[in-house]
Order: C-alpha cells, then sequence, then structure tokens
C-alpha cells in the first residue's frame, strides 16, 4: 500500500481566472473531474488573482482576457513578475488571430478560445504544464512567418499598431466608458488616458472623436463585447 503511495503524483494545481461565474463553475468541474488535474483557486479579478496564486502556489493559471478591473494582458504580465515560476494559458472568448501573439509576448504559455471542445481545453492545460506552448496551426504559421520575415506576411488586423494598453482603452470606449471612467478603471491619471486616445486616432488614422468612437463600438461589438 505504501509503495503505491509513493508511486502517485500529486495532481497539477490549476487557478482559474475569469469574471463568469457559471463559466468558472463548468471549468472546474471538468478538471476536478481529471485523475491528474485539480482546481486549488479561482478569482474574477486582479486583486483576487493575486491573492489566490500567494495563498495557493498553483502550477498554471487558466486566464480570460476580459476581466472585471482590467485586461489579462495586463494581468499575465503581473504574473510573470510575481510568481515567474507559474505557467499561464488563456482561454478566451476574443479572436486568437488578435490576442494569441499579445498574450505569449505578455509571457502566456498558450492560447485557446472558450468556443473549443472541453477535450481540447484539457489537450492545451496538458501541453503547457509538459512544457510545450499551445496555440493553433494556423497562429504558429502566423508567428513564424512573421519571425522568419516570409514576403507578404502581414497583420491580421488593423488593430494589431496599437499597444495592449492602447487596446485596453479602446475595448472601453467602445462600452461607452468616458476617460473619467477609464482612468477609474485602469488606476491611470485622466491625462494619460486623454494621451492614450490621442495615439490610437493617430495609429487608426481617425480624425476626431467621433470616429474614434464608432470605430471603438463597431470593434466591441465584433468581440461580442456589447
Amino acid at each position: 500500500m505504501m509503495s503505491e503511495r509513493k508511486r502517485e503524483k500529486p495532481k497539477k494545481r490549476i487557478l482559474l481566472v475569469d469574471d463568469h461565474p457559471l463559466l468558472r463553475q463548468g471549468i472546474t468541474q471538468l478538471i476536478n473531474d481529471q485523475a491528474d488535474l485539480v482546481v486549488c483557486g479561482e478569482a474574477e479579478d486582479r486583486p483576487g488573482a493575486m491573492a489566490a496564486a500567494e495563498a495557493s502556489q498553483p502550477d498554471l493559471a487558466v486566464v480570460d482576457i476580459s476581466l472585471k478591473d482590467q485586461s489579462g494582458l495586463e494581468l499575465i504580465k503581473d504574473f510573470k513578475a510575481r510568481f515567474p515560476e507559474m505557467l499561464t494559458l488563456v482561454l478566451s472568448m476574443h479572436d486568437e488571430s488578435l490576442y494569441a501573439e499579445r498574450a505569449l509576448r505578455a509571457g502566456a504559455r498558450g492560447y485557446i478560445m472558450k468556443r473549443e471542445a472541453s477535450e481540447k481545453v484539457l489537450e492545451a492545460i496538458r501541453h503547457v504544464l509538459d512544457g510545450g506552448v499551445y496555440v493553433s496551426n494556423k497562429t504558429a504559421a502566423s508567428i513564424l512567418d512573421k519571425v522568419t520575415g516570409r514576403p507578404g506576411a502581414s497583420a491580421h488586423s488593423a488593430l494589431d499598431v496599437l499597444s495592449d494598453r492602447e487596446m485596453e482603452v479602446l475595448a472601453l470606449i467602445g462600452k461607452g466608458y468616458g476617460s473619467q471612467q477609464i482612468a477609474k478603471q485602469l488606476h491611470l491619471s485622466v491625462k494619460t488616458v486623454e494621451a492614450h486616445r490621442a495615439n490610437i486616432k493617430c495609429k487608426l488614422n481617425l480624425r476626431s472623436g467621433s470616429e474614434l468612437l464608432q470605430r471603438a463600438i463597431g470593434w466591441a461589438q465584433q468581440m461580442g463585447e456589447l
């Protein structure tokens, strides 16, 4: 009996960070039904995620791009700085072609969309835990094209020119937030938010605040934010 217990491998510990309780419940059940995995904590925002990671010491954090208080990309950067040994996998509804490369640059080890089957989600989790990087074949090919300078390789979207923070500001503009609300949400000064708005307009060749708002609302609708 003792030898059997010694041979048992400890379950890999998973932290879930998503602001949708029902989704967390479903993913928790999926993971806890596995013999080699267990959910050790849950959170819906940055403070809760940082506290849960500190308390539970997970092997892997599964993070959504859209959280209550900030972008999941910023949380991934925070995780990487404070918990360098912890792995991160993005599980999101947002288009992989737009966010996967950003997530990898932020420190994530993989990206999978919520529309994928549960078996694929488990495959992604185990692949990252085993030391791999998990993205779709299409995204992997696109990244390789960019790295190797393949002729004709180009950005998937005009929004690729925006920084992660500018993308976050654009998303909040699309939700109808004003500069003061955005500043409060992202813990920035109003002056900094206004600078981001100006940079976004310049990079996207928008001539006015009205054009910026229309573009932001259109993108938010496309991404399922509205």
